[in-house]
């Protein structure tokens, strides 16, 4: 996959979005040519196996960028907040206090994104779309400054609609980053302006 070409195709600046490479469940020998390679953008699922997995190395990339792209529980707010650079998936409101809690209290301030459950699926997490607008203003109302929205869409179907959705919902909040877009639909998320998009797969292969 090639980001730059996806951007062209869309008719968009070469730099008008970032890559997040998901490296959740991957082993390390898997992940370290791709961080040699330079890229220093990596996703993960679990607060704990991303803290296991670069914990020992953090510390050697000052330019590393780690983001919590999977669901978090409230009792994991505190070493969210204290490892993770990126939080995408804030999306109840006790999650939003349990995180505002932790940055008055550690003095450090990941970026927020709200995950948004943008195809209203019930296995999957994120705040519905007709209840997004009132939490982002409650997220905000607890002190957190919400960088942008993140969606997974449902895998039947066209996805152009839930990413258009996700944009409305960005745009009439004041919000500018929409991370959207993942191996096998990320060239739409870009045509729909999508800033970030999360490849695992087109990257490190199949797990």
């Amino acid at each position: 996959m090639s980001l730059k070409k996806g951007l062209r195709r869309a008719g968009r600046a070469d730099n008008a979005a970032i890559l997040t490479a998901v490296s959740k469940t991957q082993p390390w020998e898997v992940i370290r040519p791709v961080l040699e390679a330079g890229h220093r953008r990596f996703g993960e699922n679990r607060v704990q196996e991303a803290m296991e997995r670069w914990g020992p190395v953090k510390d050697q990339y000052p330019d590393l960028t780690l983001c919590l792209i999977g669901p978090l529980q409230s009792n994991k707010a505190a070493e969210a907040v204290g490892f993770f650079d990126v939080i995408e998936s804030v999306d109840r409101d006790k999650i939003a206090r349990a995180i505002a809690d932790e940055i008055q209290k550690q003095g450090r301030a990941p970026e927020i994104q709200i995950q948004v459950n943008i195809g209203e699926e019930p296995q999957k997490a994120g705040i519905l779309p007709l209840e997004a607008d009132a939490f982002i203003a409650a997220a905000r109302g607890y002190g957190l400054t919400i960088s942008g929205l993140m969606c997974i869409p449902p895998v039947d179907g066209p996805r152009g609609p839930y990413f258009a959705l996700l944009r409305k919902i960005a745009e009439r909040n004041g919000i500018a980053h929409l991370s959207m877009g993942m191996s096998d639909d990320y060239e739409t998320a870009l045509r729909f302006g999508s800033n970030e998009i999360r490849v695992g797969t087109a990257i490190f292969g199949s797990r």
